[in-house]
């Protein structure tokens, strides 16, 4: 049954042989671990979110603006339709607003 390694990095296993020559002739011996990977602060996380935000804020206000036209132009027609009275093509009378009479 195999032993579990302990947690944490730990250095290479080096062959015996190796480790008396680098002894023996005065090489240094370097051990190379991974470098953990670099903390993320908020600022990752806080300029997307604040452009996202800023992207759907300006959506919404196209959407405010395009219902605002939408009912100045139907205001707009009534009062014209209101005003103009029945209109009359070929024959046929057409009443675009009902009177309040």
């Amino acid at each position: 049954m195999p032993h579990p390694e302990p947690p944490g990095i730990l250095a290479p296993h080096i062959p015996a042989d190796t480790y008396r020559h680098a002894q023996a002739t005065g090489q240094p011996i370097i051990f190379t671990a991974p470098a953990p990977a670099p903390r993320r602060t908020a600022r990752t996380y806080l300029i997307p979110l604040a452009i996202v935000t800023a992207g759907g804020i300006g959506g919404m206000g196209l959407v405010v603006a395009f219902l605002a036209l939408l009912d100045i132009a139907a205001h707009t027609a009534a009062a014209i339709a209101g005003a103009a009275g029945p209109i009359g093509v070929g024959g046929i009378t057409l009443r675009l607003a009902r009177t309040s009479k």
